[in-house]
């Protein structure tokens, strides 16, 4: 087994990471930091900080130049970071020292790595976006489909009152809305560029570093945030908590799938299930399975890259290094997440019939609190409840249904309490509401 399933040839099928994984590569690492190295010789240039030949002459082998990462690795053993290899393989491969001598002109390693890290990110973010309007377009046809389709409610996994599957969607759903919601203004907002010098101070990137740093943005298409950011990783630790609140909400999918298909239960149909290699009955729930895991791997390396935060002083390479290991895989959990969940939306049905089956098995237990409720227009609240506990114990003493034994002893009673149909709610509004609330 490889050390992360996410690279694996054996495992790719379960943890697909589509377009993401290609983005946490050691190429597409590179390729990064050369475009960050040439747009930053281009604004020096046009600001009369390097000769403008000289940037133009960067920035064109920025865009042509291909440097093999694994040229790159002995020297990053050696610094703890590959900026200072890079700058040597480029200024070797430009073969032409007259210009090459303004490559990095100022920067340092951070500024081209957190840069590179945020153009990355900035493509992930869309990756998301796309990813979470397709799941919940499919979601919210599920629970438009199924707004009034009766189903058990359960609590501490027992059965409560009755529902509605469109209900249980939309419970899957909102919080992917409100998630979604979020991504978009976080993306509006835009993400960071870096430019502060060896410790933040800017010393040698001119006269104007601040005029410098926005130019740069502008010429990333990334955020000037006003300020050195080296130890402040505020918003590395606010992507990272939004995409562990993202997995948690797909886990929270998974799990309830799990539950709703095991055995004794059944009452939803994955479109495509796994089989065992010795029991040919099963079909097991691998997707809903795999979100699930999925969430706690998230969960446990947002905790790792919380604390990596602690960055001591101006910059701290131990910080910065846990952020390395675990930022990568805690992206790639959500994306293969927002692929598994998006798969299962699409094809997954409820069972109806076993969802009725389940209802009339209940000997009309699920209506217990309507009838309580019902009762109170003859008898005290408390002494409802009391009459309903017994009635029951007296059910499930003697096989009976709710509704026979509360006839006998109110034959006046609306038979409608027991119908699940008429017992929804606000079931069917709520899962109306949620497809109506995800953009068209």
């Amino acid at each position: 087994m490889t050390a992360s399933l996410f690279d694996s040839q054996l495992y790719a099928r379960l943890l697909p990471t589509g377009e993401a994984g290609r983005l946490f590569t050691d190429t597409a690492e590179v390729r990064a930091m050369m475009l960050v190295e040439g747009a930053l010789a281009k604004t020096q240039g046009a600001a009369g900080i390097i000769p403008e030949l000289s940037a133009a002459a960067i920035h064109r082998a920025s865009l042509e130049l291909q440097i093999d990462p694994a040229g790159l690795a002995e020297a990053t053993g050696q610094n703890g970071v590959p900026v200072p290899a890079l700058v040597a393989a480029f200024r070797d491969l430009m073969q032409a020292p007259e210009h090459a001598q303004y490559l990095h002109w100022g920067a340092t390693s951070q500024d081209i790595q957190d840069t590179a890290l945020m153009l990355r990110l900035r493509q992930v973010l869309a990756q998301y976006d796309d990813a979470l309007g397709s799941l919940l377009h499919a979601l919210a046809r599920l629970a438009r489909d199924h707004s009034e389709t009766p189903m058990a409610a359960r609590t501490y996994g027992q059965h409560a009152t009755p529902t509605s599957f469109g209900a249980q969607v939309a419970q899957w759903g909102r919080p992917l809305l409100t998630l979604h919601t979020e991504l978009r203004q976080m993306r509006d907002a835009g993400l960071p560029v870096s430019l502060s010098g060896a410790a933040g101070t800017a010393t040698a990137l001119g006269p104007d570093p601040a005029a410098l740093r926005a130019a740069l943005a502008a010429a990333l298409g990334l955020r000037d945030p006003g300020h050195s950011w080296h130890s402040d990783r505020s918003l590395v630790t606010q992507i990272a908590a939004w995409i562990t609140r993202a997995a948690t909400a797909l886990g929270k999918f998974g799990e309830d799938l799990i539950l709703l298909t095991q055995s004794g239960i059944a009452e939803v149909r994955l479109g495509g299930a796994g089989a065992s290699s010795t029991m040919p009955q099963k079909q097991n729930p691998v997707g809903p399975s795999v979100l699930v895991a999925l969430a706690a791997q998230a969960q446990g390396l947002n905790g790792m890259l919380q604390s990596a935060a602690l960055h001591r002083q101006q910059r701290d390479g131990a910080a910065w290094f846990t952020e390395w290991m675990s930022l990568p895989p805690l992206c790639l959990s959500l994306s293969a997440g927002l692929t598994q969940a998006h798969a299962l939306a699409e094809t997954l049905a409820p069972d109806t019939d076993a969802m009725a089956r389940t209802l009339a098995a209940s000997q009309g237990l699920l209506a217990a609190e309507a009838l309580s409720f019902a009762l109170t227009d003859r008898m005290s609240r408390p002494e409802a409840q009391a009459a309903v506990k017994a009635l029951c114990k007296e059910a499930l003493a003697s096989g009976t249904h709710l509704r026979d034994a509360a006839l006998a002893k109110w034959p006046d009673l609306d038979a409608g309490l027991f119908e699940p149909r008429l017992q929804l709610g606000t079931a069917p509004a709520e899962a109306r509401a949620f497809a109506d609330a995800v953009p068209g």
